[in-house]
């Protein structure tokens, strides 16, 4: 230190300190010169007491003049040691960098002027001290102070001309620096970063984009910002590196990917849709490197299929597509159960569009990878089903071609029609709302008689009633009016005559029991009109409740319509279908004369041609009753309509309904049913009106 004294006159010294900045400038000259001729006589002991000199006793002043004079003398004293300065840097730089964090504003701007001016002397051997330079520009970039903000700019752009000019910059000691920061708010960091990533991004020799994902996250996270010159910046640069993976031969697409999709959900609209356009060229270029993300992926594109912004929904259905396209094998990281487990989950979106997205993957995948599939079942079924109330139709249809493609395997089968009667069971409204189109659907793609006949069958052992009846006269409802079921009530025509009819028939008839007009249908679409009449006959005062009447009323419109055809015409031969007649007319005395239904089949009645046959002679009738001589024939000569004076016993055409005795047994038990529920409200009624005892 005495040395620092002895070569630079006290009234330098006190210069330096001086208020005025005139008197500061002159004497930092006048050590610039004297460190010069120091540096020309080699005496660099006494070079380094100066610069000693001037860091402890200015520079860690507590007097602000001080320390402005301490930054520009040490500014001087490089300018004067030129070419020789890299060797004294470790004593010059770190007090100017202390001085970044002063917190007089006008020490922070001589701080940054003398780094200025320290930096343009040195150039590349400053580069030893990039990363703390960094860390101080990006901390004075957001400076309260303008005039620091403006110094600080200046020497930003010194500093990015060395680094760029340099082969001494280490990109990997960089990137903490720079990842560390990514996330900061304020918007002159995030254009003093932006402003670096461009730089660097610039410079061939500096590989950034083998860099990105670690500041990637971060650049998007800028497109949201308030300021729209940095969310441009961020844009920009974002467009910058996707060109370059363009071109580029080798890119780390999956930690990119991660990213990516978390941006996709983004609540901003410009974040989200420039996700999902890098998305969108990931999976283009991405190829097998993108198998283990494909589920994230997915579940980043489905939402985005939904988004209220039209961009954003065109480039996700494009993507959508690309990704469906690309046929993987499992053994190649492509994970079925995942892309499984993110098209259940998509099915709960209030979406109908991602909903129907979901399923298409879901059939997609089905379709490629059965096994692996059916593997997942239990993981995917139950929400399948679930789906089968969907309030979309469209959506509803896929469910069930994905069921109905599961449902090959004969062990499926059952258990889709087990679980879809479950289902019925537990929500009613599923059955009211979507019965009909499912189980119609259900008899396109899985053959209608296989369908009917396993619900025969299950609810033939149906524990609750009640349901089993209404869920058979559903079922005949459909049967009967269905286009879909048309070849299936075509053959239950020929129950009489046709071997597979009959046991098509008899399938039936089992669970059918449950409901009496549907057992009535069955039998008149059959043509077994004498077991039509038997069931009428058979009827007690308990079957004929208003339930049965509204049931009754839909059998008689539907007999109008051409489905019933075939039996409207045989009315045109009464005395050869006697039993269709007698049928007929039971219907009707159990009508109210009062309604409508009751009106529509009495006119059908009155146009049955009044005369019989007799030896193939046509008579009229006597009788002022049309019918009465075909009304008088005794049911013992004949079997069904069309076989006359054959004895029958109770075996009617192959199909002995003698050994049928479910339907008198199933409605003995509605019957104790409905009595156990009557005495129950009784015995509650009468308690209500007495009270406790």
């Amino acid at each position: 230190m005495a040395d620092a004294f002895s070569v630079i006159p006290a009234s330098v010294l006190r210069n330096l300190s001086d208020k005025l900045y005139e008197k500061r400038k002159n004497a930092a000259l006048e050590i610039e010169g004297i460190v010069k001729q120091l540096a020309l006589s080699g005496d660099h002991e006494k070079i380094s007491a100066v610069i000693k000199l001037l860091a402890t006793e200015f520079t860690d002043s507590p007097q602000a003049n001080h320390r402005k004079g301490g930054l520009i003398g040490l500014a001087a004293a490089t300018v004067g040691l030129s070419s020789e300065a890299a060797q004294h840097l470790e004593q010059i730089v770190p007090p100017v960098l202390s001085s970044f964090s002063d917190q007089d504003s006008r020490v922070r701007y001589y701080a940054c002027e003398a780094l200025y001016n320290i930096a343009k002397v040195v150039r590349g051997d400053f580069i030893i001290f990039f990363n703390k330079i960094f860390d101080a520009l990006c901390k004075l970039s957001a400076d309260s102070d303008a005039n620091v903000q403006s110094a600080a700019h200046l020497l930003d752009r010194l500093v990015k001309d060395i680094v760029t000019e340099s082969d001494q910059f280490s990109i990997e000691e960089f990137i903490p620096l720079l990842r560390e920061r990514m996330n900061v708010l304020n918007p002159y960091v995030r254009q003093f970063l932006v402003g670096w990533i461009t730089v660097l991004d610039s410079v061939p020799d500096i590989d950034m984009l083998g860099f990105l994902p670690d500041f990637l996250d971060g650049l998007f996270n800028m497109l949201s910002d308030s300021s729209r010159e940095i969310r441009q910046q961020a844009d920009s640069a974002l467009s910058e590196f996707l060109l370059e993976i363009k071109n580029s031969p080798s890119v780390d697409y999956g930690r990119m990917a991660e990213i990516l999709v978390q941006r996709a959900a983004a609540l901003d609209e410009f974040t989200r849709l420039t996700a999902i356009t890098w998305i969108n060229e990931f999976v283009k270029l991405g190829g097998d490197q993108l198998f283990p993300y494909y589920a994230d992926i997915l579940g980043a594109i489905l939402p985005c299929i939904s988004d209220k912004e039209e961009k954003i929904r065109v480039v996700a259905r494009e993507t959508n597509e690309a990704l469906r396209s690309i046929e993987a094998n499992p053994t190649e990281n492509f994970d079925v159960g995942g892309i499984l487990s993110i098209a259940r989950r998509q099915l709960d979106s209030e979406w109908e569009a991602t909903r129907i997205e979901a399923l298409h993957w879901i059939s997609t995948l089905l379709n490629r990878h059965r096994a692996e599939v059916l593997f997942f079942l239990n993981d995917i079924f139950d929400t399948l089903l679930k789906a089968l109330s969907d309030s979309s139709d469209e959506v509803v249809l896929l469910v069930l071609d994905i069921h109905a493609c599961i449902a090959q395997d004969p062990l499926h089968f059952r258990q889709l029609v087990v679980f879809l009667v479950h289902n019925f069971r537990i929500d009613h409204s599923l059955l009211e709302k979507r019965g009909a189109l499912i189980i119609r659907r259900l008899c396109v793609l899985l053959d209608a008689e296989r369908v009917y006949r396993e619900l025969s069958t299950i609810l033939e052992g149906e524990a609750d009633l009640d349901f089993a009846c209404v869920m058979v006269q559903a079922l005949n409802l459909i049967l009967l009016t269905s286009s879909e079921l048309s070849e299936l009530r075509e053959l239950l025509k020929q129950s009489l005559i046709n071997a597979a009819g009959k046991d098509l028939f008899i399938s039936l008839y089992a669970s059918w029991c449950h409901s009496p007009m549907a057992i009535i249908s069955l039998c008149l679409l059959a043509q077994t009109y004498q077991h039509a009449c038997a069931v009428i006959q058979s009827l007690v005062e308990e079957d004929i409740n208003a339930k049965f009447l509204v049931q009754l009323d839909k059998l008689i419109r539907l007999l109008e319509t051409p489905v019933f055809a075939y039996l409207r015409l045989q009315l045109l031969e009464p005395r050869q279908y006697i039993w269709l007649l007698k049928a007929l007319y039971g219907l009707l005395m159990l009508l109210p004369q009062q309604s409508s239904a009751f009106k529509v089949l009495r006119r059908r009645l009155k146009t049955v041609p009044s005369y019989s046959f007799d030896g193939g002679n046509l008579k009229r009738a006597a009788s002022g009753n049309p019918y009465s001589q075909i009304l008088r024939h005794n049911g013992s000569q004949i079997t069904e309509d069309g076989d006359i004076d054959q004895d029958n016993g109770n075996l009617q055409n192959g199909i002995n309904f003698a050994s049928l005795q479910q339907f008198k047994q199933m409605q003995q038990q509605h019957h104790m049913l409905a009595k156990s529920r009557a005495q129950s409200r009784n015995s509650s009624t009468s308690f209500l009106k007495e009270g406790p005892k």
